[in-house]
């Protein structure tokens, strides 16, 4: 059976089929398909179906028009039928990783994808679980619930994990040219999933064993949730001294060693950052082992929107304004950007405890038209034209997301007050006093 998947995958002849067609999924079949493979994307949303099968794409960084090619091409289609896996050589899992209210893993599409690919798994198939988890899940919950099918995983089938490592909107690495780690706890999955994705990834980095694969990218995560809550904490430090962190992280920077600079923000967003080290911290409980670190900077960053609407409360109350019944206008929706990716978005959070304080509440962001349900949030609102006046209707301009396509200049000129959370207004030279930093 291994060579026979070997043979298919160096033939270009083998069919990559992937679950879940988000912000993971899609740029994934992309890169497959470029490189020769045929894919099916299944997705339980049959309007995500509907408009992929009729070329359009549902994502920025994906065009409509490579949707269309690579249909018309016959190299994708996708289905929500999913007996079609048995149709596929190898089934690539990318379906989100939440966390419950509580901070521990929900891992319900997980297992309901993995109880579906049990019920129609074949003999031969490769399955790759790609959603960031906790270390072990792949041999302690994946591979359990498959072999329901009476196959055994490293005999019959094949399984392994290989963490995705998108991120939306950066132009100096693709999915294709980010280094792809791969772990599997025996030698014949392991293989097959290096040439596998050999096929879509230049660089592909293997592993002894799908635990290693796991923690490697929890250990990115959390470096970076670390280090950016330690900033954040020298913000509000550093506000309360009169002191600019931004002036200060640029003066440590040229330092050419031992420093890498790391930026505060209103709060996290994306989908890893916010979430993934709390799989490490529930993993831990399970040892009677603590992480300190973790915990410490979560909470410092999940503080951070409330830390934002006291900046602004302080802002208008100088303008002799009270929050309450004021009107604020949000620029930027998405978590960072450039990009229309809201998956945790500290801007809805803002959003949402602006209101919660009794003010009126806009946003604005070129690149999200309008709000979505999401699985804890429905705003419910539709992005508002800039111009000037509309500027000046608004009590207060909070920048939470720094779109490159905002003038910021022109921005300040029109507004009464203005608090910027990620710098963005650091090249504005006049109407400074209206200008918070928070």
């Amino acid at each position: 059976m291994k060579q026979t998947l070997l043979k298919k995958i160096a033939d270009r002849k083998a069919i990559v089929g992937v679950m879940g067609l988000g912000y993971v999924g899609l740029p994934l079949i992309r890169e497959f398909a470029r490189g020769g493979l045929k894919t099916i994307g299944f997705d339980v949303d049959p309007g995500k179906i509907k408009k992929l099968n009729a070329g359009k794409s549902y994502i920025e960084h994906i065009p409509s028009k490579l949707i269309k090619e690579l249909v018309g091409k016959k190299l994708f289609r996708a289905t929500d039928n999913m007996k079609e896996l048995k149709k596929v050589d190898a089934i690539i899992i990318c379906v989100p990783t939440p966390l419950t209210k509580t901070r521990d893993p929900d891992m319900r599409f997980v297992v309901s994808t993995a109880e579906t690919i049990s019920k129609n798994i074949k003999r031969g198939q490769l399955v790759v679980l790609e959603s960031t988890t906790y270390p072990g899940t792949t041999t302690e919950l994946i591979k359990p619930i498959l072999e329901k099918s009476g196959l055994k995983a490293g005999r019959d089938f094949f399984l392994a994990f290989s963490p995705e490592r998108e991120d939306p909107g950066r132009k100096d690495y693709t999915t294709a040219t980010i280094p792809k780690i791969v772990g599997a706890d025996d030698s014949a999955s392991r293989e097959l999933t290096v040439k596998l994705y050999s096929c879509a990834i230049k660089t592909v980095v293997p592993v002894s064993t799908s635990a290693i694969a796991e923690s490697a990218k929890l250990l990115e995560n959390i470096y970076r949730s670390v280090n950016i809550a330690m900033v954040n904490e020298l913000k509000m430090l550093f506000d309360g001294m009169g002191i600019d962190i931004w002036e200060v992280i640029n003066a440590a920077k040229t330092k050419p060693f031992g420093f890498q600079a790391f930026y505060p923000g209103p709060g996290l967003g994306g989908h890893c950052i916010p979430i993934d080290p709390f799989y490490l911290t529930w993993k831990a409980r399970q040892y009677e082992l603590t992480t300190r670190f973790i915990e410490l900077a979560g909470e410092i960053n999940t503080s951070m929107p409330r830390y934002v609407i006291s900046r602004v409360m302080e802002a208008l109350n100088r303008h002799g304004k009270a929050l309450r019944g004021s009107k604020v206008l949000v620029l930027g929706l998405a978590y960072k950007k450039d990009v229309d990716d809201v998956r945790e978005s500290p801007s809805i959070t803002l959003i949402e405890l602006l209101r919660e304080h009794g003010a009126k509440v806009d946003y604005n962001d070129p690149h999200i038209p309008k709000t979505h349900k999401q699985r804890e949030h429905d705003l419910r609102m539709k992005s508002k034209p800039l111009s000037a006046k509309m500027l000046a209707s608004y009590d207060c301009v909070l920048i939470a997301t720094d779109h490159s396509s905002y003038d910021y200049k022109w921005i300040v000129k029109n507004s009464k007050l203005v608090v910027d959370t990620r710098n963005a207004t650091a090249n504005v030279k006049t109407g400074r006093r209206k200008i918070v930093k928070a």
